[in-house]
């Protein structure tokens, strides 16, 4: 598309459009600046010996006078036979109050940020009365939205009417493009079987979903501002008939589902732990066989308990292993940064370039990794200002991994469940940190003590791999639930955290060192790696 722009009338800003025209020229359009200061009759001259398809005006002065260049230009539009050009507007806000009165401006431009600029110049720019509506899935979605990656964010508040609101108001702002419905623990847990709910827990940790009906009124209060796509968490039990629901009445965007955890382990449902595995498997292979993507949230859930990085790292390859093994095409991995607290953040870079390389060795042409990062949730302070500082840092840190999904958690998460415009707050300062970041981030993949603790997170890793793999004699030990609740008694898999626990030993000891989440020696605090933590498995550390 040929582009021809000035500053015009009396105005000689010319920041902005350069800018504008800079990006144009960034997405493969010709363009045309003309200069500041710019009659109308040599704007509109340039347009018609230049066949440009789209007009961009810029004005950054006194709203009163541009009104009447405005009025001008709208007089002569006919005259130079533009009637079928695009115009477009671009100057301070009370300018674009005025530019909004002349219905021969398709799109005015003030406040917008670049993202937005981006999204226009590479959608269709014919005057249409149909709004374009967003792609509806998740790989159309990213493929839309590139180079930016989707902003996802998890919402639901304690009544449905007031999620409901919500969901609209987060809509109509157009910040999030996946909303991740938040059910309350009775509706993962008992949807199916209603008459084990407690009600006192109602609305406890989400939203109160009780019918079919629900879920199909929240999933319709998308439809309106930039239609975000839908998803939401598997449950803890009934792994199957939740998906076949959420499938049917939300169109779930990918599934969320983990490998070990939701049932005795961690006491999110009453499931024996080999029934789980197994029965979250099916869940795995029901979406699949449906073409859902999937991503398996067990690496994270082993970070938010204290485990040391490698565990963290190995995990991450089991879980796409697994999910490829299963049938899954498309992959969510997800990176929870700065978990556990207290990681430095080239540490905790290392740490996720490591399990991001090994789960990409897993790709092949049915087989793709989509990269989802997310900021910790217990790396926010309660101080709602420093909060906002900490949700930019995380998410410029994630931005390192190249993701295609920002999993945005609202600064307000020390405190108190987001609210609405919270949550569109979030988003806000989300976009600005990925704009910015989008323009170019340094290699730090370069970094020599990155390299040198990748390699060991990947060697420590592929040992704890290949010993949990020797706990079966099934074909596959990695497919059978068995061996990952033999891993669990032996230790294998451990955490601080299952001290007390009915399944898990607790019998680990691990400790930030140098920025690390590493075992240790308790009596001494001396580093313990994994070829020597498994030669002393089932010893105290």
């Amino acid at each position: 598309m040929k582009i021809v722009g000035a500053a015009v009338g009396n105005c000689v800003h010319v920041a902005g459009i350069l800018s504008f025209m800079g990006i144009a020229r960034s997405l493969g359009h010709e363009t045309i600046f003309l200069g500041p200061a710019t009659p109308v009759d040599k704007l509109l001259g340039a347009a018609v010996e230049t066949k440009a398809d789209m007009i961009a005006v810029s004005y950054r002065l006194t709203p009163s006078v541009a009104r009447e260049i405005f009025k001008e230009i709208e007089e002569k539009i006919s005259k130079y036979g533009l009637e079928d050009r695009i115009f477009i507007f671009g100057g301070t806000a009370q300018v674009a109050e005025v530019a909004r009165e002349f219905d021969f401006f398709d799109r005015v431009f003030s406040t917008e940020r670049e993202r937005e600029i981006v999204d226009f110049l590479k959608g269709d720019k014919e005057k249409s009365s149909e709004p374009m509506i967003p792609a509806q899935t998740l790989i159309e979605r990213i493929k839309e939205n590139a180079p930016y990656p989707v902003i996802r964010h998890h919402f639901g508040l304690p009544t449905f009417e007031e999620t409901l609101k919500g969901i609209k108001e987060i809509a109509d702002s157009g910040t999030v493009d996946v909303i991740s419905v938040a059910p309350d623990q009775n509706t993962q847990q008992y949807f199916f079987e209603p008459k084990k709910m407690k009600k006192e827990l109602s609305g406890a940790g989400g939203v109160p979903l009780r019918s079919k009906e629900d879920f199909k009124r929240i999933y319709e209060a998308t439809r309106r501002g930039n239609y975000p796509i839908m998803r939401c968490y598997a449950g803890t039990t009934h792994i199957v008939k939740m998906a076949e629901l959420l499938h049917k009445m939300i169109h779930n965007a990918w599934a969320a589902i983990p490998l070990c955890w939701y049932n005795e382990l961690d006491g999110r449902s009453k499931r024996k732990f080999t029934e789980a595995v197994s029965e979250n498997m099916e869940g795995i292979k029901w979406n699949a066989k449906h073409d859902i993507p999937v991503e398996i949230n067990e690496p994270h859930q082993w970070g938010l308990r204290n485990a040391h990085d490698t565990l963290f790292v190995a995990m991450a390859y089991v879980a796409a292993y697994v999910a490829k093994k299963l049938g899954v095409k498309n992959y969510v991995a997800q990176y929870m940064m700065n978990t556990p607290a207290g990681l430095s953040p080239k540490m905790d870079l290392a740490k996720m370039i490591a399990a991001k390389k090994l789960i990409t060795s897993l790709e092949d042409e049915e087989f793709k990794v989509i990269t989802e990062v997310r900021p910790g949730l217990m790396a926010f302070p309660a101080d709602m200002d420093r909060a906002k500082g900490q949700l930019a840092f995380s998410i410029t840190e994630a931005m390192e991994l190249e993701p295609q999904i920002v999993h945005v958690v609202s600064f307000t998460e020390a405190d108190h469940v987001a609210r609405a415009h919270e949550i569109i707050q979030s988003a806000k300062i989300a976009r600005q940190v990925i704009e910015e970041c989008v323009k170019g981030l340094p290699n730090i993949e370069n970094d020599p003590e990155i390299i040198n603790r990748v390699k060991v997170l990947e060697d420590d890793a592929h040992v704890l791999i290949d010993a949990i793999r020797k706990l079966s004699n099934a074909q596959d030990p990695l497919l059978d639930p068995n061996t990952y609740h033999a891993a669990l008694k032996m230790g294998y898999l451990d955490t601080p955290n299952f001290s007390g626990s009915t399944i898990g030993l607790g019998k680990i000891s691990t400790a930030i060192v140098d920025g690390k989440c590493e075992v240790v020696d308790p009596r001494t605090g001396r580093i313990i790696r994994e070829r020597e933590r498994i030669k002393l498995m089932g010893k105290h550390y």
